[in-house]
């Protein structure tokens, strides 16, 4: 048969070079040769380093092959992975590709020393277990990756020199997109162990923040988690603006928006009573002592304008810059929103907090001076449909 393998190539390596979830790449690649090359049956076994084995990972085919039990895996040891870990023997397959009518006719020569007999039956044995006509090894500069195996063709014909070739070079484009997908998932695994790192020692300065404000105490996780609702709600109205990296940010900055009063001395942050006209001015000098604490992560950058701006208002009556409308951070206006209602539903020595209905009326009122409307609106909605977290 023959076949225009560098054609079936460049169309495999430009689809597979993308897929950057191992598993799913993997499927991907045996149903394309199981389909494309009219196998009865394709596998793939990967190596796993924990297990120190080549598992298989992913079999597609005839419904009736059954890989025998305790046959899953090929240690280290068994004769298949050795023989291609070691290059051993290239007279007996064809550049890389070993076919059992190969190893058969080597097998029945003559004059064959005691060890090459012994290595080729063993060979035989494991091929006609896993009912392979061909196995191709996968090979990352020169470290065993993995070993396709090929059942025979449905059409009953033997493998040709073209399509063994076709089998190689896929081999190794195969290699380089098994390995850039597991370098993209180890990757992700350790940015997930960084981002798991970083939010318990953002929710441990949230925390240092609270202890240090005695009547707040509590208010960082209540203003994150409305904050996280409204943006759900937001979302669903306008999908195009929020995105993970957006979610992700808004956590952060919600968490951190006071991170600034830790710079405000605790006589003016725990004063039973109304600052006067110069503690003001200090207290609201804590957005700015935030963004400058956080200014030498870069990587949140997006985050620290939610923490410096949480206290602009939408008619460009707030501080620090008197910013208005659009010109305010999204994550900050919405911070804004939060932060209020659960001050102003606080009790403080000298006021009683509102009630939370009187606090959504509030910030009703305010909703196109102090807050953007939008955000008001996603917040009031969430309040009476009961989606307003409680604590």
């Amino acid at each position: 048969m023959a076949i225009d393998y560098k054609k079936e190539l460049e169309a495999a390596a430009r689809s597979m070079i993308l897929v950057h979830e191992p598993d799913t790449l993997i499927r991907m690649i045996v149903r394309m040769i199981a389909h494309k090359l009219k196998v009865t049956h394709a596998g793939i076994l990967l190596y796993e380093k924990s297990r120190q084995s080549y598992v298989l990972t992913v079999s597609r085919g005839i419904a009736g092959f059954k890989i025998p039990k305790g046959f899953a895996r090929m240690g280290l040891d068994n004769p298949l992975i050795s023989f291609f870990r070691e290059h051993l023997d290239k007279k007996i397959f064809h550049d890389g590709a070993l076919a059992y009518v190969d190893v058969k006719k080597a097998a029945q020569k003559k004059n064959l020393n005691p060890k090459t007999r012994k290595l080729l039956k063993a060979l035989l044995y494991q091929m006609e277990i896993y009912s392979s006509e061909v196995c191709i090894p996968s090979y990352f500069r020169d470290d065993l990756l993995g070993l396709l195996l090929l059942g025979e063709k449905k059409n009953g014909k033997k493998f040709h020199q073209d399509e063994l070739n076709f089998f190689v070079a896929l081999a190794h484009d195969v290699a380089m997109a098994i390995r850039n997908a597991q370098l993209f998932k180890d990757l992700e695994l350790e940015l997930e162990k960084e981002r798991s790192l970083f939010k318990h020692t953002t929710i441990a300065l949230a925390a240092a923040i609270d202890a240090k404000d005695h009547y707040t105490q509590g208010h960082t996780s209540r203003v994150n988690n409305i904050c996280m609702e409204i943006a759900k709600r937001l979302s669903l109205k306008n999908k195009n603006i929020f995105n993970q990296n957006l979610m992700e940010h808004l956590d952060t900055a919600s968490l951190l928006h006071d991170i600034g009063k830790i710079g405000i001395p605790e006589n003016i942050l725990n004063k039973e009573g109304a600052l006067d006209e110069n503690e003001m001015k200090f207290m609201q000098q804590h957005p700015l002592i935030g963004a400058t604490i956080l200014s030498p992560i870069k990587e949140l950058a997006p985050a620290i304008l939610g923490v410096k701006y949480h206290h602009e208002k939408y008619d460009g009556t707030g501080y620090p810059e008197g910013l208005k409308a659009d010109q305010i951070p999204l994550v900050a206006s919405i911070i804004s929103v939060a932060d209020t209602f659960d001050a102003i539903t606080t009790n403080r020595p000298y006021r009683k907090g509102l009630s939370r209905e009187e606090a959504i009326e509030e910030i009703e009122k305010a909703s196109g001076t102090q807050f953007d409307p939008e955000i008001a609106q996603a917040f009031i909605e969430l309040y009476r449909e009961k989606y307003l977290p409680t604590a």
